[in-house]
C-alpha cells in the first residue's frame, strides 16, 4: 500500500498556518534566550574578522599608490598585516568554537525538550502517528538546526557584516562606481526572494519524506521477524525503496532549484562587477582615480559579491532549518487529547484502591463511530480481586487503559478513592498502580534493570525477590551474567513466558495498592502459570486487583467475574453462579474445560 509523506500524521501540509518562510526560526528563541552571553561573544567575534577583513584592502591600495621615499611606512604597514592576520585567525577561531558549542547546546535542549514532550502525550497520539516519524525529527530535523546555528548563521552573519561594511567602504572609495553596484542590487534580490519560497515548500516535503522513511524502517525492523515468517521482505524491501526514491526525488528537485538559484544571483553579481569594473578602468585612464583605488575598489566589490553569493546559498539552508524548525515547534505545541488540571486534586493516602466506573461510554480515537465501552458501570472494593472475561474486542483491556488514563472516556466517569481520575494528576495516581501488559515490554538492559524499572529505588535484594515470586530467579541466573546480562533489544535472548515473568516481576516489585493483570500469563507454561497464579494469589492479598484473561482457568478463584461483550457488561457473579446461570460464560467455560461437549 502507497504511503503519504509523513507531513499526514501529523498536520497535513494544507493545514498548516500560511508560510511563515525563515521567520519560522523565530521558534528557536527560546532555546537560545538563556545562552544571551554567548550570542554576544559570537557576534563579537564575527564583528572583529568582518572589521579586520575590511581593512586589508587599504592597506593594498597603500601598497599599490606608494610611499615615495618614506620605507619606514613600508615596513610598518606590513607589520601591521602580520597583526591582521592574527586578529582574523584569533576571531575566527572564537568565533568558530563560540558558535559550535552553541549549536550543540541549543540542539541539546531541543531533543530534550521534545522527548520530555512526546514521551508524555497520551497513546491516542501514537494511535496516528509513527514512532519513526518522532525519531526522525529528534535526530535528523535537530541535526539541521545545528549545521544552522553551528554554522549557516555565524556564516550568514559574517557575511552580512562584509555586504554592509563593503558597500560603505565602496561608497567612500567611489560614490559614481558605488551606485552602479546598487543597480544591481534589485536584479539579485528577487530570485532569491521567489525562489526562496519555493526552496522552503520543497526542503518541507523532503523532510517529511525522510521522517516517513525512518518511520517505515523502524516499523518494519521492529517487526522482523513476522516480515521474514510471511516471506515478506521483498514486498517490505520495494515499498522502502519507493518512498526512499520519494525522498531522493523531492531532494534532487530542492537541489535542483537551488543550484538555479545560485547560479542566477552568482551571474547576475559578477557581471554586474565586470561592467563596474569596465567603467572604472576607464576612469583610471582618465586620471578621475588611482590605480590603487580601482584595486581597492575591486577588491571591496569582490568581498561584497562573495558575501552576496555566499548569503544566497545559506538562503536555501537556513529555509531547511526554518521546516525543521517548524516540524519540532509543531510537535511542542501539539495539544494532548489527555491532559492535567493545573491545580490537580491530591488523592487520599493511603490509597485503598476503591474504583468504580459510572455510565462510561468511550471510542477509540481512530475508530470515533465504534463504541468500545457502552455505558459501563461497575466498583471494585477495596483488596478485592475481580476478573474481566469475554470474546476478543468485548472491550476488556480498555477498561484497563482507561484505569490508567491512557484515554478519557467519552462519557461517564471513573474514580479512585472517590475522586475523579481526570482531576487528578495522571502521574500522582500511576504511582499506585501496577500494570501487567498483555504483550511484555523488555527494554535493552540488565535483567536487573529491566525489573528495577517498576521502582527505580528498589535494592538488588528487593529485584530478586521480586524475581523469585514471578519465578524468574531461576531462568535469570542461568543466563551469562545473571541479572547483570543485558536483555537485547525487546529482550529477544529471552523467550515469550520469560519476558512475561520479567513483566511480572516488575509489577511485583512496584508494590502498588491496584494491580492490573492483562493477559499476564498468557504466555507462560502450563507449570510456570501455575507457580505464577500462586505467586498473584499472594500479592494479591490487600490489593485491588483486575484481571483480564482469556483462560477461564486463570479467572476462577476471583471474587467477582465481569462478563463482557460488546462493550457491555453482560453478567457479573462467581466462576459457579456464572457456570449455573448458563449463558456467554457458561459457553466459554465449555468450550475451554470440556473441549465444546456438553458437562
Amino acid at each position: 500500500m502507497a504511503r503519504k509523506p509523513a507531513t499526514a500524521s501529523l498536520t497535513h501540509e494544507n493545514e498548516r498556518p500560511a508560510a511563515r518562510k525563515v521567520s519560522a526560526l523565530g521558534g528557536l528563541r527560546p532555546f537560545l534566550r538563556p545562552y544571551r552571553m554567548m550570542l554576544v561573544l559570537a557576534l563579537l567575534a564575527l564583528t572583529l574578522t568582518a572589521g579586520v577583513t575590511l581593512l586589508l584592502p587599504l592597506a593594498v591600495r597603500r601598497v599599490v599608490d606608494g610611499f615615495g621615499n618614506h620605507l619606514e611606512l613600508l615596513d610598518s604597514y606590513f607589520s601591521a598585516f602580520l597583526l591582521i592576520a592574527a586578529l582574523l585567525a584569533l576571531g575566527t577561531g572564537l568565533r568558530y568554537y563560540v558558535v559550535t558549542r552553541l549549536g550543540e547546546r541549543v540542539v541539546a535542549d531541543i531533543r530534550r525538550a521534545v522527548f520530555d514532550r512526546v514521551s508524555r502525550l497520551s497513546p491516542a497520539f501514537y494511535e496516528k502517528t509513527m514512532t519513526g516519524e518522532v525519531v526522525s525529527r529528534i535526530t535528523t530535523d535537530t541535526t539541521l538546526i545545528l549545521s544552522v546555528i553551528g554554522s549557516s548563521v555565524s556564516v550568514a552573519l559574517r557575511n552580512l557584516l562584509m555586504l554592509i561594511g563593503g558597500l560603505i567602504m565602496l561608497l567612500l572609495t567611489s560614490a559614481k562606481l558605488t551606485g552602479l553596484v546598487l543597480l544591481i542590487v534589485p536584479a539579485v534580490v528577487v530570485p532569491i526572494v521567489v525562489m526562496g519560497r519555493r526552496l522552503r515548500r520543497l526542503s518541507r516535503e523532503n523532510q517529511d519524506w525522510i521522517a516517513d522513511s525512518s518511520g517505515m524502517a523502524s516499523e518494519a525492523l521492529g517487526a522482523i521477524q513476522t516480515v521474514q515468517a510471511c516471506t515478506n521482505e521483498a514486498g517490505t524491501c520495494a515499498e522502502f525503496a519507493r518512498v526512499t526514491e520519494e525522498s531522493y526525488r523531492s531532494a534532487k528537485t530542492r537541489i535542483g532549484t537551488r543550484a538555479i538559484m545560485t547560479v542566477i544571483v552568482i551571474f547576475l553579481v559578477f557581471a554586474g562587477i565586470v561592467g563596474v569594473l569596465w567603467i572604472g578602468a576607464r576612469d583610471v585612464r582618465a586620471e578621475v582615480m588611482s590605480v590603487g583605488e580601482l584595486i581597492q575598489f575591486v577588491i571591496y566589490a569582490v568581498l561584497v559579491a562573495g558575501s552576496v553569493g555566499a548569503l544566497s546559498e545559506i538562503w536555501g539552508e537556513l529555509q531547511r532549518a526554518a521546516g525543521a524548525t517548524e516540524r519540532l515547534t509543531e510537535l511542542l505545541h501539539i495539544e494532548d487529547t489527555v491532559r492535567d488540571l493545573p491545580q490537580p486534586a491530591v488523592l487520599p493516602h493511603p490509597v485503598r484502591g476503591a474504583i468504580a466506573f459510572e455510565n462510561v461510554s468511550f471510542s477509540y480515537p481512530t475508530r470515533p463511530d465504534y463504541k468500545a465501552l457502552n455505558e459501563v458501570s461497575f466498583r471494585i472494593n477495596p483488596g478485592e480481586t475481580v476478573a474481566l472475561v469475554g470474546p476478543s474486542g468485548a472491550g476488556k483491556s480498555t477498561v484497563l487503559q482507561l484505569i490508567e488514563r491512557f484515554y478519557d472516556p467519552v462519557s461517564g466517569q471513573i474514580t479512585l478513592d472517590g475522586v475523579a481520575l481526570d482531576q487528578l494528576s495522571r502521574e500522582a495516581f500511576r504511582r499506585e498502580i501496577a500494570l501487567v501488559p498483555q504483550d511484555p515490554v523488555i527494554f535493552a538492559m540488565s535483567a536487573k534493570e529491566n525489573i528495577r524499572f517498576g521502582r527505580p529505588d528498589a535494592t538488588d535484594a528487593e529485584v530478586e525477590a521480586a524475581a523469585k515470586r514471578a519465578e524468574a530467579h531461576q531462568f535469570i541466573t542461568a543466563l551469562p551474567q545473571g541479572y547483570d546480562s543485558q536483555l537485547g533489544e525487546r529482550g529477544v535472548m529471552l523467550s515469550g513466558g520469560q519476558r512475561q515473568r520479567i513483566s511480572i516481576a516488575r509489577a511485583i516489585l512496584r508494590d502498588a495498592p491496584v494491580l492490573l493483570l492483562d493477559e499476564a500469563t498468557s504466555a507462560l507454561d502450563a507449570e510456570s502459570e501455575a507457580a505464577v497464579q500462586a505467586a498473584f494469589a499472594g500479592i494479591a492479598e490487600g490489593r485491588s486487583t483486575i484481571v483480564v484473561a482469556h483462560r477461564l482457568a486463570t479467572v476462577k478463584s476471583a471474587d467477582r467475574i465481569l462478563v463482557f461483550d460488546g462493550g457491555r457488561i453482560v453478567a457479573e457473579g462467581t466462576h459457579e453462579s456464572l457456570v449455573r446461570e448458563g449463558g456467554l460464560y457458561a459457553r466459554l467455560a465449555r468450550l475451554q474445560f470440556t473441549d465444546g461437549l456438553a458437562a
